[in-house]
């Protein structure tokens, strides 16, 4: 056992202790080891962070809910792995790239893919290697030796392997679909990675001429008229009375000089708007497929960067420019019947917040429609569950109306689309190994694609190919699949659907069987932390300020499955003080244990307060496991708080004090042993939640064991179940705040000894305070105990409280010096009658109460309130002095 410091300061163990569990590898965890000793495997995968800047406070949350559950399975004997990573992070890291190339006046274009390439990697070691560190910082125990990156050789083989075996199975397709178009970062991106949100726009009502019918028009509306341009029909409702003569006919289009059919398809909702439908099928989802219906010519009329590249007037204009001018000749020209505000979806890039332009492109998809029935059918059995189970339903509804995913992204950097295409024939060809010859026509002009895939592609393979997969490697038939993931609410769809459809696919297992959603982490207005409102807080100040502890313990306190919450400095500075009482009461115990190093005691030694305390740890050992097996993290980290600050400090070392102080005491030795069996049964329990602490009073308290982080988890035992005297110790703590109640409300100083008459008919309720007289005496201030079966004895004027069991009397001669009270009483009372006295002066006043703002008003309102109760109570409590003086 060593000394500790005097104050707890966790720069100067936190660092310490995490080389300590690095050099000793206890993060390790081994495959071979696992099987050889009969261990089951604990699996987490690392949500891999994105290697584009700074962790933030949703990070931090989200690690440190998969460190606890790792050190907790670690801690019950488990080969626990917890599997880190980071992820490339294609759009985001090439914008980030393509950004500070600017900022040193160079040109991505100029540099070329290889040499752009070239500097992503250099971005990439620095940012990766900031990233660890931070997580470092956090005391996340993942196992840094098998560090993975998405674009590592590894990984990098999945994924060739898995894009040739879809493409083979017919899974991946290459066509020419509708697809979401960032003009801005000028790449394709999926359905998920588009946020909606309502914004007010208009309807703009415009008259199509009827060819052949001189003065005759159809009315549409739409919401973005620069499309028109690319309008290749007008649709009805074959069921619309009012439009069957006009199926068949032809339209002028405005500002062109094409003409275009008006169809019927089931599509057109009779009842919205005028019922006549423009069809574009290169800008819009559901026209692209009315367009395929009925064969029509699909015509984009939109460059990348979102500027019209249709020939004529508007030829060049960005899109709203368009819109504007086309609007303006439309009403020139008499077409634009009317405008009516409307309140729509408008779809962004939920990067760079640029408006998704809808175009028909060449891109490589994956068909979806049969691979999400098996990651349907795994939640519906119970195979795959989420906690909460709410969560299920937002994964449902994704997968049940789930499209094409579009892979391919307008990039350089990220895994490169293995396919290959001979510029002598053009044949094409897939292949996971690079193609030098075109194996059609033996030609050497082979240029692979130049797009690369959708981030979550790579990522969606994670659970395995971070364990060797496709090779059958120790690690992958030992530790896949994964047991729990650990992530937000909002990537489900992103991310944890691909991964369940794609494990299912790949393995024919689901990848884990429970996924655990956490919220988002807000300030403490309820706002959501961004860039933009400057309410971000970065996690390392926290660390800075108060240790990884005090923000670990913060995060998780009133923590709920799937719920957001507020970070308030106030709590942070909570945790710090818990932790502070931690340290204060560990050193205690220990500076007590060193003056009688060796003492023992059998549990038939024992003390009613010692029997108590641990049988209180052994219920607590119980319930905080149930709470853990069911995700209930916050629930269970309440419970170990309440059991430490409260009846381990608060009462127990209160209560063993006296026997601590005497050095006579024959219980001394039961004392100290259940000091440290409770302490570091305490310690156990806190662990997974503030790592650092518990390591450093843990090996200061005890030599046997290496680290707290291998040592056992606690179990309920029978042997320390003592109920009886759970009941009995309650009975007297019920009495103690019976007795603190009533000596407030007089005003009693804890130094101020009085005798105490316990007074019941039960010899059992008299024997449990004979039993704990030695620490009731002293927990309840008392100068002498006396239990008797009636008030024989106890003067009229004792003052009284009851509990449950027993009546407990004061003399009230003894709590109070009469004299002394009435004269501070009489002072308060000329106070508040000054008080009342302005105060009534000045509500009383009709020009202060006409002038004076409501708020002000207000207060001297409920200062009026407020002085008129104490002075009641003053009052009647000069009342009660004087009769008893009497």
């Amino acid at each position: 056992m060593r000394e500790m410091e005097k104050t707890y300061n966790p720069a100067d163990i936190e660092k310490r202790l995490y080389q300590k569990w690095l050099d000793g590898k206890y993060f390790l965890a081994d495959a071979a080891r696992g099987k050889r000793e009969g261990k089951k495997p604990f699996t987490i995968v690392m949500p891999p962070p994105n290697i584009t800047g700074q962790l933030h406070m949703g990070h931090a949350l989200d690690n440190t809910m998969q460190d606890i559950l790792t050190r907790y399975k670690r801690m019950q004997g488990y080969e626990a792995l917890w599997q880190p990573g980071t992820d490339h992070a294609a759009i985001a890291t090439e914008v980030k790239v393509t950004d500070r190339l600017k900022s040193q006046g160079i040109d991505k274009q100029e540099l070329g893919r290889e040499g752009f390439l070239e500097k992503a990697w250099e971005w990439k070691e620095e940012y990766n290697t900031r990233i660890i560190g931070q997580l470092h910082r956090l005391g996340s125990s993942a196992d840094w030796d098998k560090t993975r990156f998405t674009m590592d050789a590894g990984c990098s083989e999945a994924v060739l392997e898995v894009f040739e075996k879809l493409y083979r199975k017919g899974y991946i397709y290459r066509g020419s679909r509708i697809i979401n178009w960032c003009p801005a970062c000028q790449t394709s991106i999926s359905d998920a990675e588009v946020e909606h949100e309502e914004k007010d726009g208009f309807f703009w009502h415009i008259q199509y001429p009827i060819v052949g019918e001189e003065g005759r028009f159809v009315e549409i509306a739409t919401t973005r008229p620069e499309t028109m341009l690319g309008d290749t029909a007008v649709a009805v409702n074959p069921g619309d009375e009012r439009y069957q003569a006009l199926i068949g006919k032809m339209l002028k289009l405005p500002l062109t000089d094409r003409e275009i059919p008006v169809i019927a398809d089931e599509y057109v909702d009779k009842e919205f708007g005028t019922g006549c439908v423009k069809i574009t099928p290169a800008h819009d989802p559901n026209d692209f497929e009315v367009g395929r219906r009925h064969q029509l010519e699909e015509i984009c009329i939109m460059n990348d960067d979102a500027t019209i590249c249709a020939p004529g007037k508007y030829q060049g204009m960005d899109r709203y420019e368009a819109r504007k001018a086309i609007v303006d000749d439309l009403t020139a020209l008499g077409l634009l019947v009317k405008v009516i505000p409307h309140s729509h979806n408008v779809g962004a890039h939920d990067r760079c917040k640029t408006t998704v332009e809808p175009m028909i492109k060449p891109q490589w998809f994956v068909k979806m429609d049969e691979m999400a029935k098996p990651a349907i059918e795994a939640l519906k059995s119970g195979r795959l569950k989420f906690v909460p189970e709410s969560f299920g339903k937002t994964y449902l509804h994704w997968l049940e109306g789930i499209r094409d995913w579009c892979i391919s992204r307008q990039l350089w950097w990220g895994h490169r689309i293995p396919a290959y295409y001979c510029d002598d024939c053009g044949e094409m060809t897939v292949s996971k190994t690079a193609v030098k010859t075109c194996p059609k026509c033996g030609g050497a002009h082979v240029h692979q694609d130049e797009d690369t895939l959708d981030t979550w592609f790579s990522s969606a393979l994670w659970p395995f190919s971070t364990l060797g997969w496709p090779e059958k490697t120790p690690e992958y038939e030992y530790f896949y699949p994964t047991d729990v993931l650990v992530t937000g609410y909002d990537i489900i769809f992103f991310w944890v659907i691909r991964m369940v459809f794609s494990g299912l696919e790949q393995t024919g297992k689901e990848p884990f069987n429970t996924v655990l959603i956490h919220g988002l982490v807000r300030d403490s207005q309820g706002r959501k932390m961004s860039k933009s409102l400057g309410n971000g807080i970065d996690p390392l100040e926290v660390i800075d300020k108060y240790g990884a502890d005090a923000l670990r313990m913060t995060l998780m306190t009133g923590n709920a499955p799937g719920n957001d919450m507020r970070f308030y400095w106030e709590r942070v500075e909570a945790s710090r003080n818990f932790a502070n009482k931690v340290w204060n009461a560990s050193r205690f115990i220990m500076m007590n244990i060193g003056k009688a190093p060796d003492a023992k005691a059998e549990l038939k030694a024992l003390t009613l307060a010692d029997r108590w305390i641990l049988s209180r740890v052994n219920t607590l050992a119980k319930d905080v496991t149930e709470n853990m097996d069911k995700y209930e993290l916050g629930i269970a980290l309440q419970k170990v708080y309440d059991f430490i600050w409260e009846e381990f400090c608060d009462w127990y070392i209160e209560m063993v004090k006296p026997r601590l102080y005497d050095e006579t005491d024959a219980t001394k030795a039961a004392a100290l042993w259940t000091l440290k069996a409770v302490l570091l049964q305490s310690l156990k329990l806190l662990h997974p939640y503030m790592p650092f602490i518990t390591e450093e009073i843990f090996m200061s308290l005890q030599d046997e064991e290496p680290s707290i982080m291998v040592s056992s988890w606690p179990v309920y035992r029978e042997s320390w179940n003592f109920a009886e005297e759970e009941q009995a110790v309650e009975t007297m703590k019920e009495a103690v705040r019976a007795i603190r109640n009533v000596r407030a409300s007089m005003n009693v100083p804890p130094s101020k000894k009085a005798k105490v008459y316990v007074v019941s008919d039960s010899a059992e309720t008299l024997g449990i305070f004979e039993r704990g007289r030695s620490f009731f005496a002293s927990l309840a201030c008392a100068g002498e105990v006396v239990l008797q079966t009636d008030k024989t004895g106890i003067a009229e004027d004792a003052v009284s409280a009851v509990t449950a069991r027993a009546a407990i009397y004061m003399p009230f001669a003894e709590l109070v010096d009469l004299d002394k009270e009435i004269e501070r009483l009489k002072k308060e009372e000329e106070r508040l009658t000054k008080e009342l006295n302005r105060v009534n002066g000045m509500l009383g006043n009709e020009k202060f109460v006409s002038r004076a703002p409501e708020a002000k008003i207000a207060e001297e309102r409920e200062k009026l309130a407020k002085y008129t109760q104490m002075m009641a109570q003053v009052k009647e409590r000069l009342s009660q002095l004087g009769t008893v003086k009497k």
